[in-house]
């Protein structure tokens, strides 16, 4: 069951920060987003002016509650201790952050675990310290991760669906509405997008039109 839920919670797969947001309000560009059908939002204050200490928290609290409201599970980037201040529903580490499984240890085994993948090794090492789902890419280049790996197109989607049959996958970087098919075609469960939402000037519409294309 729990596996079917993440399945699902990977179709569109949204992540921001307030860095990410230009001429909007952070807060009604995630609601736009929710009312648009995400079906997941991943919470990534990182980057230059990003939120601290109190205002940070302030900020994840309302972010947490507008998911709620939706029911939308709510993933926190990289933070455990803000993860487990506010009993999110889990967090998502990247190869450099803090190891995926020291950060099992503390979580749990009841939250989600997420991990950034870029190859068969990294997703077999996730898969064995019990990661829930892992997120492959990035797919295309992408400007949104400026210390971002290699690109491995969706032929790596492919081969983690073959090897990796039973555990969901998200696709993420620099994929947009033109080219999202491809990545859903070779096999992932679902699209991660932060630009593409983002920085639309109408995210409702932006994510309505994505989820159509999981339909």
């Amino acid at each position: 069951m729990r596996k079917a839920d993440v399945r699902k919670a990977m179709g569109l797969y949204f992540i921001m920060g307030t860095p990410n947001i230009r001429n909007q309000e952070p807060l009604a560009v995630l609601e736009a987003a929710l009312r648009g059908g995400i079906t997941c939002f991943q919470l990534r204050e990182k980057g230059e002016n990003a939120l601290q200490g109190d205002a940070l928290l302030g900020f994840a609290k309302k972010c947490q509650a507008m998911c709620r409201l939706y029911r939308v599970p709510f993933i926190i980037n990289d933070d455990v201790d803000l993860a487990l201040a506010l009993n999110a529903d889990g967090v998502h580490v990247g190869q450099d952050d803090e190891q995926a499984a020291l950060v099992r240890k503390r979580i749990g085994p009841d939250k989600w675990l997420g991990v950034s993948t870029h190859n068969s090794d990294e997703v077999k090492l996730a898969e064995e310290i019990g990661a829930d789902y892992v997120g492959i890419g990035p797919i295309y280049p992408t400007a949104t991760k400026l210390d971002a790996s290699a690109v491995v197109g969706p032929e790596l989607i492919e081969e983690i669906r073959n090897t990796f049959p039973d555990m969901p996958t998200v696709g993420i970087g620099g994929l947009t509405l033109a080219n999202s098919g491809l990545a859903l075609q070779a096999g992932a469960d679902g699209v991660a997008v932060i630009s593409a939402i983002a920085s639309a000037e109408n995210p409702m519409d932006a994510a309505k039109a994505f989820s159509k294309l999981l339909t």
